[in-house]
């Protein structure tokens, strides 16, 4: 896919890898509307890339109605959607014998439910794409190395991630025909605001380099699915 002048949808855009997602497709050209709950947050991002790059909106990915009403801005402003970046997530670090009910379901409504509402949302305008054009669209997950392998302490969080995998992994199967890719990206430890890492962690600017590699690959090329680690993580 070419990126100048598509239109991406990038969740949790207001901090973090987020950010570093919506730099790296206004610089290639996309125009971005960036959701996350943050409004403040939004505008320092706006303020950053530019206005007419970055279109900041106000979006609960929790919530069916707040997702609803910010794809609908999308569309009824664009009038068209190539790409959904589903990257807003949580997570707490607790044994299960200490865990709070609220910080469980806080990370699998933010983590799984999210992902779905927004992937669900995208669906019928990249669906009618393709009808159109021969190509819908693209839909990347950012899962979590903690999507493929289990860690104390972070059971809640490992299961919202495990679960983004098999998401990804069915949607895949389901919307391959429409000229939908799915792609799920696994990246390890990052240096970004989410918890405490390895010495020598991954950048976030790399992940966002490998994510435009992803959409920028040929039409019929699916890459289904990325892990990353940094390579000598203590340094």
């Amino acid at each position: 896919m070419n990126l100048q002048d598509k239109i991406c949808v990038v969740t949790g855009a207001s901090r973090g890898l987020g950010r570093h997602f919506a730099r790296a497709l206004t610089e290639q050209g996309a125009t971005v509307y960036g959701l996350a709950r943050s409004a403040d947050d939004l505008e320092q991002v706006q303020n950053d890339l530019g206005p007419d790059a970055f279109r900041p909106l106000e979006c609960d990915v929790r919530s069916e109605e707040s997702v609803q009403r910010a794809f609908q801005s999308v569309t009824s402003g664009a009038g068209r959607l190539d790409v959904l970046i589903n990257n807003a997530g949580l997570g707490h670090h607790d044994d299960v014998a200490d865990a709070s009910v609220e910080d469980w379901d806080a990370m699998m409504e933010t983590n799984a439910r999210g992902v779905f509402l927004c992937a669900r949302a995208a669906l019928p305008p990249m669906k009618a794409q393709h009808e159109s054009s021969g190509f819908g669209g693209h839909i990347i997950n950012i899962a979590s190395i903690a999507g493929l392998v289990a860690n104390d302490g972070l059971a809640g969080y490992n299961a919202s991630k495990f679960g983004v995998r098999g998401f990804s992994l069915a949607l895949m199967k389901e919307v391959r025909d429409d000229g939908i890719k799915v792609s799920c990206v696994y990246p390890g430890s990052t240096d970004t605001h989410f918890g405490s890492g390895p010495a020598n962690p991954l950048q976030p600017e790399d992940v966002a380099e490998t994510v435009l590699h992803l959409l920028e690959s040929p039409d019929n090329y699916l890459v289904s699915e990325v892990v990353m680690r940094p390579l000598r993580p203590r340094g």
